[in-house]
C-alpha cells in the first residue's frame, strides 16, 4: 500500500477489571491518500508463550484439559478446552515464562525448549503476541502433579496421548484450541515424530 499512515492516536480505558480494555480513536491514510477517523477497541492482556511438550521415544504429547468460560459463553457446553500449557509473559521473558508455566500446570521440570515461531491470535481485537516452543520431556523430568498455580484460580488436568491421537481430536473436534492445533499441526509439517 502506498499509504496506511496512522496518526491522532487517542486512547480512553474503558476497563482494567481484569487486563486492559481501550478505546482508541485515530486517523488513517486511506489508499487514495485521504484521511478518515475510526474508532476500535483493543483487549491489551500483555503477551504469552505457549508449549508442545513431546516424547520421541513413546510417541507422546503433554496437553492440558481446563474450563474456559468465553468458551462457554459462546457454545462450549461444557467450557472444557484441550490446550498445550500456556501463560503470560512474566517480566517479558517468554522462556523463562513457559518452563515456569511447564512445571506449574503439568509438573514437569524442564530445562531446554526451543522457540519455533510467533503469532499475533486476533490482531482484530487482542494486542496479544504469542511465542510458540516445543520442549521435549521425560519421566525423570516429573516432580509433582501440576494443576496450575494454586492462587491462580486454575484447576487444570495433565493429559498425556499419543501425537497421532491429539492429531485425530482436532479433526473430530474435540481439540479447538488454535494455539495448541497450530503446535500439533507444526509437529506434523515438521516431522518431529518421524
Amino acid at each position: 500500500m502506498k499509504y496506511g499512515q496512522v496518526k491522532n492516536i487517542k486512547k480512553e480505558l474503558l476497563s482494567d477489571n481484569w487486563y486492559f480494555l481501550n478505546k482508541v480513536t485515530f486517523d488513517y491514510q486511506k489508499e487514495d491518500g485521504s484521511w478518515e477517523t475510526q474508532i476500535r477497541e483493543a483487549y491489551d492482556r500483555g503477551n504469552g508463550a505457549v508449549i508442545l511438550l513431546y516424547n520421541l521415544k513413546r510417541g507422546t504429547v503433554i496437553l492440558t484439559r481446563q474450563f474456559r468460560m468465553p468458551t462457554f459463553l459462546n457454545g462450549n457446553e461444557d467450557g472444557m478446552m484441550i490446550e498445550a500449557c500456556a501463560g503470560i509473559l512474566e517480566k517479558g521473558n517468554a522462556e523463562e515464562t513457559i518452563k515456569m508455566e511447564v512445571e506449574e500446570e503439568t509438573g514437569y521440570k524442564i530445562t531446554t525448549v526451543e522457540k519455533v515461531f510467533e503469532s499475533y491470535m486476533s490482531p482484530g481485537s487482542v494486542t496479544e503476541i504469542l511465542y510458540f516452543f516445543i520442549g521435549r520431556y521425560e519421566d525423570t523430568m516429573k516432580v509433582s502433579e501440576g494443576g496450575g498455580a494454586e492462587d491462580e484460580t486454575e484447576n487444570i488436568e495433565v493429559l498425556e496421548m499419543p501425537f497421532e491421537e491429539a492429531l485425530r481430536m482436532i479433526q473430530i473436534g474435540e481439540i479447538k484450541d488454535a494455539k495448541t492445533i497450530m503446535l500439533l499441526q507444526y509437529a506434523q509439517i515438521e516431522g518431529l515424530f518421524d
